[in-house]
């Protein structure tokens, strides 16, 4: 099982001549990948939800008032299809609801049903129990450091 992990790390195919921040942006596209897999397979064997339906609802959460599906896009990262899509689905579950965006007409804003709340709020504590979970092994100062350093890293990136 060892064997077939590291196959699929993809940092593990690198040898001492690539470059240092490939290793690193290889490593930590492997933890993510690697979370963000169980985490899609414990949302769907938990809540039979899928992980982009969990983040439109979790973007959703922040903004009582609504977003419209253009600014749900932005902050998901993902084609205004996939959004309506999405908010299509959640919609038909009664989870989301469109309304009228007060400030133009033509547009719509989707906003958590009372429903939606209450399965997203289930929901979000379970996630974050799995979240602590698979870094339980990770010490607090490392997870200290490391979110300083990736902060720093981000602040690069803009």
């Amino acid at each position: 099982m060892e064997d077939e992990e590291e196959q699929l790390d993809l940092a593990s195919r690198l040898t001492q001549d690539h470059h240092q921040s490939l290793k690193l942006w290889l490593r930590m596209l492997s933890c993510t990948v690697k979370i963000e897999n169980e985490i899609r397979s414990r949302l769907r064997a938990s809540f039979g939800i899928t992980l982009p339906r969990f983040d439109l609802m979790a973007q959703l959460e922040r903004y009582p008032q609504g977003l419209r599906m253009g600014e749900l896009s932005k902050r998901m990262m993902v084609t205004g299809g996939n959004i309506t899509g999405i908010t299509d689905q959640l919609e038909q579950e009664k989870l989301v609801v469109r309304v009228p965006d007060p400030k133009d007409g033509r547009a719509y804003s989707v906003k958590l049903t009372a429903a939606g709340r209450k399965a997203f709020a289930s929901m979000a504590a379970e996630h974050e129990s799995w979240i602590e979970e698979l870094l339980q092994d990770v010490s607090s100062a490392d997870k200290a450091r490391l979110i300083d350093m990736l902060s720093t890293m981000k602040q690069h990136l803009k």
